[in-house]
């Protein structure tokens, strides 16, 4: 079965990056829309502060699916996640709605080849320890019978209007005004990235099917590039002679003393110092194989959006 057109999708987090790109997707399917933030604007906008439960219990009222893009700050991941995520059960819950989780891949920790969904939680710092507890609250919501609900999972992404990102403007804002690209990690590791556009189409798939409920999904994503390979698609779509570096452990230590945001990079180094690769097979066996658009496409697109808002 899949979730009708009639039904409202309610998206929390819907001005950060993920949460713009899955409004829009849904409105590009034709789906009625609630964008949900404590600064939304917009005639299918709602102001809500959903740490609280009353304002997630307002957020998502009369809603058939939610969508959990909201996050706190990086630094608080840690301290506020778990909080959040107890909140937004509560609003989902009263509403009767399943929930689609938008995910990532730190509760794993370290890995060893390819990154299936059945891999154990076993990341052993503070921001991978929380994201792991965040992801059992929800399976564990599911199981109890509270809320129906899926996660999607991705690994960094890149796009139109993704700002906080390592594949942000320290690549194509600087690209796009001819000053050094830099990639964060070693720059011959292949490593999975994930396109803004293609997560949204990932987890409104997810939002249609109720065949997703009850497990994560790793969402469809394109092969593997090295840092060098996905530097060079930046500067063919900006032109000009390519400037590309990378930033290694040691230059994001030193950085780090005085640089709180790349200090904060040093927990998760282990992604960025060998290969970091995503398995999707489980996701395109059940749902097909999804939008995934060409990496050079993908660039270029993303290009274009950091130069019209430079």
């Amino acid at each position: 079965m899949v979730e009708k057109h009639g039904d409202l999708h309610v998206v929390l987090g819907a001005t950060g990056a993920i949460g713009t790109a899955v409004t829009a997707e849904l409105n590009a399917r034709g789906h009625k829309v609630r964008a949900v933030s404590r600064n939304a604007e917009g005639p299918q906008s709602l102001r809500a502060d959903i740490t609280t439960a009353e304002g997630a219990i307002s957020a998502c009222a009369g809603a058939s699916v939610v969508y959990q893009c909201a996050q706190p700050p990086y630094a608080q991941w840690a301290s506020d996640f778990a909080g959040l995520t107890d909140t937004v059960l509560t609003g989902v819950e009263a509403a009767g709605a399943r929930l689609v989780m938008a995910d990532n891949l730190y509760m794993y920790g370290p890995v060893e080849g390819p990154m299936t969904e059945d891999l154990p939680y076993a990341a052993d710092f503070p921001k991978g320890r929380a994201r792991g507890r965040v992801a059992q609250m929800i399976l564990n919501a599911h199981k109890e019978g509270r809320v129906r609900a899926t996660l999607g999972r991705a690994s960094d992404y890149f796009g139109p209007g993704g700002v906080n990102t390592t594949l942000g403007a320290t690549i194509f804002a600087a690209a796009a005004a001819g000053k050094t690209a830099r990639w964060v990690g070693a720059m011959d590791q292949p490593h999975t990235v994930n396109y803004l556009p293609d997560i949204a189409a990932g987890l409104v798939t997810l939002g249609e099917n109720p065949k997703a409920d009850g497990r994560a999904w790793h969402l469809p994503v394109g092969p593997p590039l090295t840092g060098d390979e996905f530097l060079a698609l930046v500067w063919k779509a900006a032109g000009g002679k390519p400037k590309s570096a990378g930033l290694g452990r040691g230059m994001q230590r030193l950085i780090g003393a005085f640089n709180p945001v790349v200090k904060e990079l040093g927990e998760t180094w282990y992604q960025r110092d060998r290969a970091w690769i995503v398995d999707d097979t489980a996701y395109r066996a059940a749902f097909g194989d999804g939008q995934v658009t060409p990496h050079e496409q993908a660039v270029a697109e993303t290009l274009a959006w950091f130069e019209r808002h430079a």
